[in-house]
C-alpha cells in the first residue's frame, strides 16, 4: 500500500498535462473550444475535429497563439457510423496514442410536441448517442497504449443536465432555451442515453485501464445555447442560484480535474455543474419565497 510519504502530491505533480494527446470532438466553437484551450494552455498535444473548417482554422490559430500546447484540427461530420470511421482513421495517421477523448460533438432540435419531426429524433440520436459508442470503440487502440493503472486514458463524454432534469412538457416552456410553444423533446432523451452509455463504457474499459466519466452541464454559453442567451438570458439567470450562467474556467476546470493524474481512480461518475439550479430544495424556495433568502 502506498503511502502519502510516498508520492508527490504538489499541484504540478497532480494536475500536469505535458504529456497529454487529446482528441475534442465538437472542438471548434462552444464547450469542445474551452476544453481545448484549457488543454493547450496547460502544454497538451490537442486534435479539434468539427464539420466547419473555417471554424476549426480560426480556433486552432487562436489558441495557438496561448500555447505552450498545440492544436490541429480535422474536419469531420459524425452524422453515421462512416463520417465516426472516417475521423478515427484520419487521427490515426497523426498519433498513435490518445491520453484524452472528449466526445463532446452533438446537436439539439427543437419543435412543437404535435408536429414534431423523425429527423429531431434520427439527428440527435446519431451525433449525440451513436457518435460516442463508435468514436470510442474506433479509438480503443489508441486509448489502450500505455496505460496504467496509475495512469489510464480517459474517455469523457457530454452529456446535458437535460438528460437528468426535465422542464415543464406541459406547456413546451424549456426554461428561456426553446420559442415558446416549442420543447427539446428528443434532446433530454439523447443526453439521458450518453449519461447510461457512459456508465456501460466505463464498467467494459475500467479493467483496460481506460476510465470513462460524464459531465452534465447546464447552461452555458454555446452555439446551442445561443437562441436563449440571445433572447432570454433573463429567464435563464432567474433560474440560477449563482445569478449567472456557466463560464469557459467552470467547465473548463472540470474537464482538466477529470483528465489529471488526481482523478485517475475515477470512472463511472456523472458530474452535474450547472451552479445548483436544479436542485429541488433551491427550486422550492425560490418559489415559496419569491425569490427572497
Amino acid at each position: 500500500m502506498t503511502s502519502p510519504a510516498e508520492q508527490d502530491l504538489s499541484v504540478s505533480s497532480l494536475f500536469d498535462f505535458k504529456n497529454h494527446v487529446c482528441l475534442v470532438t465538437g472542438g471548434a466553437t462552444g464547450l469542445g473550444e474551452m476544453a481545448a484551450q484549457a488543454f493547450v494552455q496547460n502544454g497538451a498535444k490537442v486534435y479539434i475535429a468539427s464539420r466547419k473548417e473555417s471554424e476549426l482554422k480560426k480556433t486552432s490559430e487562436r489558441i495557438n497563439k496561448l500555447g505552450p500546447g498545440t492544436c490541429e484540427y480535422i474536419v469531420g461530420d459524425l452524422k453515421d457510423k462512416a463520417g465516426c470511421d472516417a475521423l478515427v482513421a484520419e487521427v490515426k495517421k497523426r498519433t498513435d496514442r490518445l491520453t484524452v477523448l472528449i466526445n463532446n460533438t452533438g446537436a439539439t432540435w427543437g419543435g412543437p410536441y404535435d408536429d414534431f419531426p423523425e429527423m429531431g429524433w434520427d439527428k440527435l440520436m446519431a451525433l449525440n448517442v451513436k457518435s460516442i459508442f463508435y468514436m470510442t470503440v474506433g479509438l480503443h487502440p489508441l486509448l489502450v497504449k500505455g496505460t496504467s493503472p496509475d495512469m489510464p486514458s480517459r474517455v469523457i463524454n457530454i452529456a446535458s443536465m437535460a438528460g437528468i432534469q426535465t422542464t415543464d412538457v406541459t406547456t413546451g416552456d424549456e426554461g428561456g432555451l426553446s420559442a415558446p410553444g416549442h420543447g427539446t423533446f428528443s434532446y433530454g432523451p439523447s443526453k439521458a442515453a450518453c449519461i447510461h452509455l457512459s456508465k456501460m463504457q466505463a464498467s467494459k474499459l475500467a479493467p483496460l485501464n481506460v476510465m470513462v466519466n460524464c459531465i452534465c452541464p447546464g447552461v452555458f454559453p454555446s452555439r446551442m445555447t445561443r437562441f436563449g442567451v440571445q433572447k432570454y438570458l433573463d429567464t435563464l439567470v432567474a433560474g440560477q442560484p449563482t445569478g449567472r450562467i456557466g463560464k469557459p474556467s467552470d467547465f473548463a476546470g472540470l474537464v482538466l480535474f477529470l483528465s489529471s493524474y488526481g482523478a485517475a481512480h475515477m470512472t463511472g461518475g456523472v458530474f452535474e455543474i450547472d451552479g445548483g439550479a436544479t436542485l429541488t430544495g433551491w427550486r422550492s424556495r425560490r418559489k415559496a419565497n419569491s425569490g427572497k433568502l
